[in-house]
């Protein structure tokens, strides 16, 4: 099941402790949500620099990095920070985390509007990608937060 939030914090969603965001394979996440990941996370990002240098983050791949909570999805989105993400990789990158949760354990998880923001991708087209690989996992709830807006008073 996908369940679109027009506004909110993927961080603050209630019940979920597994996160996805769409990624650079050059190792930078210096703009958007990736700085938050950045910083909640700073042993994941070494790790996901590591990875980029030496190639082993491409593209349509993942990196799952799992903390006491649960798991960060590092969705390998795009070549880089100057280039769009890839449709293909969207999907194939989608499709390697929801067939590792499901191996896992892992049935929610919660993400931005991933390559249409920094990625420039259409979001309409993202949203039919994102629709057609969460059928396949019915036992794995998305919670795709589409506008960033953190709670006042929070």
């Amino acid at each position: 099941m996908v369940q679109y939030i027009e506004y909110g914090d993927i961080f603050g969603i209630e019940g979920v402790q597994n996160y996805a965001h769409g990624c650079n394979c050059a190792g930078a996440m210096g703009k958007g949500i990736a700085v938050a990941f950045k910083e909640k996370y700073p042993r994941m990002y070494v790790e996901y620099k590591r990875r980029c240098k030496t190639g082993e983050f491409r593209p349509g791949d993942i990196y799952p990095y799992k903390d006491a909570a649960g798991y960060v999805f590092n969705l390998g989105t795009q070549v880089s920070w100057t280039t769009r993400a890839e449709l293909p990789a969207v999907e194939q990158s989608l499709r390697k985390m929801m067939t590792f949760a499901v191996e896992n354990g892992v049935y929610r998880i919660a993400l931005p509007k991933i390559g249409a923001g920094l990625g420039r991708l259409n979001w309409e087209e993202v949203k039919l990608v994102i629709d057609q690989v969460a059928a396949d996992y019915p036992d794995v709830d998305l919670y795709v937060v589409e506008n960033y807006k953190v709670e006042a008073g929070l």
